[in-house]
């Protein structure tokens, strides 16, 4: 077992990394978590189906509110919803949401907690690989609005972080490239960890994604310490992610992790375009890119979406696109284009690709 922590002004994250595989090492622990003031566990459709019976075992007398599976459902109705079945359920400010279930849970429970009474204990149990290595770790919470990716949020470090490989036993292959996606942008944010991937023959090896984990955890922890409210530093890991998440809401049918392998991909070649970089290590990202995702790039339309980047958050006019790019191994620069530039250069990568 591996522990990281994240100190805040007031509060601290704890990540602990489970190795043994079992899931009373994650779920059992929690009911002690939970103090006088009770909880709730807030899951989804999918997890719910899957570890029901683990979630009666450990939290039998935990009230648990379940949201359907889904992206499409990172709304503020669900996110009113938990919040009244939480009054229902007689939650005090000593009382803990227990976030179990991959990104959209994590947002939206972080979310929900952060706004009930101004501001509960979370503890995340993330059950996919992306939300292990990436969604879970820093205490961003937020829900879509507008057809705008996370436009709704706050800043909430999680009382604590309990990951566990096991839960990747029951992952479909579309989560495991959902996670490589994030892992990928890790490995363009760190030397060590990029070499360590590129000379991996099966990146989708669960052995493999295990030893992993805690590199990506390691590489966010200290980034957040340094840069808590997202401020400067913390920008370093939008990589890919304006292109990507203008994608995720135009295209639909790929889900985060793949459209953060779009996005880097395309912005790798945006920056070979306007920016000085490293070539050969550029090529070295893209066949690293195509490797982790299991369709092919040129298939999506990724220009379509070009529009949505106007209103990233990362933005600072209405006229320019704010991109976090790679430049050269553990190295980034951040680029800003006007608008026809970006949908342009977009066009002209697919039409290369």
């Amino acid at each position: 077992m591996k522990t990281f922590r994240i100190r805040c002004k007031t509060e601290e994250e704890s990540v602990i990394v489970c190795r043994k595989h079992v899931f009373s090492a994650v779920l059992a622990p929690l009911r002690a978590e939970l103090c006088d003031g009770g909880g709730i566990v807030f899951t989804d459709s999918n997890v719910y189906s899957l570890y029901r019976s683990q979630i009666g075992r450990y939290l039998a007398d935990v009230p648990v509110y379940v949201m359907p599976a889904g992206e499409e459902f990172k709304t503020e109705k669900t996110l009113f919803s938990l919040l009244e079945a939480m009054a229902k359920a007689k939650l005090r400010r000593d009382s803990t949401l227990i976030a179990l279930g991959g990104g959209v849970v994590g947002d939206v429970g972080g979310l929900a907690a952060s706004l009930y009474m101004r501001g509960i204990a979370c503890i995340q149990v993330p059950t996919t690989l992306l939300a292990q290595t990436d969604s879970a770790i820093g205490g961003k919470t937020a829900i879509d609005c507008c057809g705008i990716k996370n436009l709704i949020g706050t800043f909430h470090q999680p009382k604590a972080v309990y990951a566990d490989a096991a839960f990747f036993r029951t992952l479909p292959a579309r989560e495991i490239t959902c996670g490589l996606g994030e892992i990928v942008k890790y490995g363009a944010l760190d030397g060590a960890l990029f070499e360590k991937l590129c000379a991996q023959k099966n990146l989708r090896d669960l052995g493999f994604l295990e030893s992993v984990v805690p590199d990506c955890i390691a590489c966010k922890a200290e980034i957040v310490k340094r840069d808590v409210s997202d401020l400067g530093l913390r920008a370093c890991l939008n990589l890919g992610h304006t292109t990507a998440h203008a994608a995720e809401l135009a295209l639909g049918t790929y889900s985060h992790g793949a459209c953060v392998l779009l996005g880097m991909l395309y912005e790798a070649r945006l920056a070979a375009m306007f920016v000085r970089t490293d070539e050969a290590y550029l090529a070295r990202l893209e066949a690293l890119i195509r490797t982790a995702a299991d369709f092919d790039p040129a298939a999506a339309d990724v220009p379509r979406s070009a529009a949505r980047a106007a209103f990233d958050k990362k933005n600072t006019s209405a006229e320019r696109v704010t991109l976090v790019v790679p430049v050269s191994p553990g190295a980034y620069e951040t680029l800003e284009l006007p608008y026809q530039t970006y949908q342009s250069a977009l066009e002209r990568i697919r039409r290369a690709l």
